[in-house]
């Protein structure tokens, strides 16, 4: 396994570009079923789960092929309607694959996801869609098999916001007979992009990025080419390092509409960012400010950047409290921050963090993608040499990371442990 070894401060600057975002591309990549034959994605980021989707693609027969970040998927041949437990257990986005088969071919079979580090993450709002749309259900052996000659129009509210759910239903009833309506659905900027997408294909979608969706379903869809948006938490991350380094550094390709939340936080904490175009620049102060946030869905406070924002309020000053409401386990990074010194008490879903002068250099573990990166951004903070391991974490979400931030002059370097 690899590992990251860091010597902590150095101020980033420079430039830096943001990859494409994988909680858009993966359900765009799975959209391609619907619709037989070749299909060009763009702006696609080199990752783990990137692959891991490739992988489920291709065992239903899929034909993929890229070229930079540049993919080319045909569809054309898919004849297994099963996804298997081996290759959805590692990345739980496998499950999307259901809808889609269904409606393309009115059958499929496709592993229960399993746990996941961070909380649970149910499917039975997915299930319970489907068998809105019309779709016969039953699970036997760890597996969801699914049938229906063709889905039907139904009007579903999701009891609680659920991002894979509204995709998944929402690609399920793009070629359902009649109107469908999702209430209650995530206005996540990934599902606007999976409509994006979806609407080249021929489907009529409207609403997507409110909470409510409507689907006109049509016959067929075709195949079409998208580029993929960039990834919102890669920005975010990039934003909280130049803070955290005092740091003065340009964030190209990336949307500073999608970071409201997160803009006001680092701007209450002293951060000064300007943009022009699709270019930010974050100046980090020469001390933070303690700021308290709150995870909520959509347009709130990512929890994708909770773990990064901990990491940043470890050296403010003053303390700050960080409330988890979106999953129950995502305190996992905060016994590694403690091994650099940090002042961190958890009560429940929340963490009151008291700042400290300075971040200690230490040997630290991750448990998961993004305590992966507040694992880094503490490194970077942190005096002398920080060793992080597990980075396998890492490579799901984050591309090249370790020569992003070289790139800015952070002194980090990838070796074999």
């Amino acid at each position: 396994m690899d590992k990251l070894i860091i010597k902590g401060g150095k101020k980033l600057a420079g430039d830096v570009t943001v990859s494409g975002s994988k909680n858009a591309a993966l359900p765009i990549f799975v959209s391609t079923l619907l619709a037989p034959g070749q299909h060009e994605i763009s702006n696609v980021p080199f990752l783990r789960d990137i692959n891991t989707t490739i992988k489920v693609l291709e065992q239903l027969g899929a034909r993929v092929d890229g070229n930079g970040n540049v993919v080319k998927i045909d569809t054309s041949g898919v004849n297994n309607f099963e996804a298997t437990y081996e290759l959805v257990k590692t990345m739980r986005a496998s499950v999307l694959v259901l809808g889609p088969l269904l409606a393309r071919f009115g059958k499929a079979r496709v592993s229960l996801p399993g746990g996941c580090a961070i909380g649970a993450r149910p499917i039975n709002l997915h299930l319970k869609g489907l068998a809105a749309l019309g779709a016969e259900i039953n699970l036997t052996h760890g597996y969801v098999e699914a049938k229906a000659k063709r889905l039907k129009g139904a009007r579903i509210n999701f009891d609680v916001s659920t991002v894979g759910g509204t995709e998944h239903l929402m690609m399920a009833a793009a070629t359902a007979k009649g109107e469908t309506i999702l209430e209650n659905a995530a206005r996540e900027p990934e599902i606007a992009d999976l409509a994006a997408m979806l609407t080249k294909m021929g489907a009529d979608i409207e609403g997507a990025g409110t909470d409510t969706i409507r689907i006109r379903g049509v016959e067929a869809l075709q195949p079409a080419s998208h580029a993929v948006m960039p990834d919102r938490i890669e920005a975010g991350t990039f934003m909280v390092a130049a803070a955290i380094t005092g740091g003065d550094i340009r964030i190209h390709n990336m949307c500073l509409d999608h970071l409201d939340a997160v803009v006001f936080k680092l701007q209450d904490a002293g951060v000064e960012i300007t943009h022009k175009d699709k270019v930010v620049r974050v100046k980090g102060p020469r001390k933070i400010a303690g700021v308290n946030i709150k995870t909520r869905p959509y347009p709130g406070f990512p929890t994708d950047m909770q773990a990064q924002f901990m990491a940043l309020m470890t050296v403010a000053d003053g303390a700050s409290v960080i409330s988890e409401n979106i999953f129950e386990n995502r305190f996992m990074h905060v016994s590694e921050l403690l091994r650099f010194g940090a002042d961190i008490v958890v009560e429940g879903n929340s963490a009151t963090v008291k700042g400290v002068k300075k971040l200690s250099g230490a040997p630290v573990m991750a448990t998961d993608l993004r305590a992966s990166a507040s694992l880094i951004l503490a490194g970077l903070a942190a005096d002398n040499t920080s060793e992080v391991s597990r980075i396998y974490h890492l490579d799901r979400g984050y591309e090249a990371i370790e020569k992003k931030l070289a790139g800015l002059g952070a002194d980090i370097v990838r070796v074999k442990e």
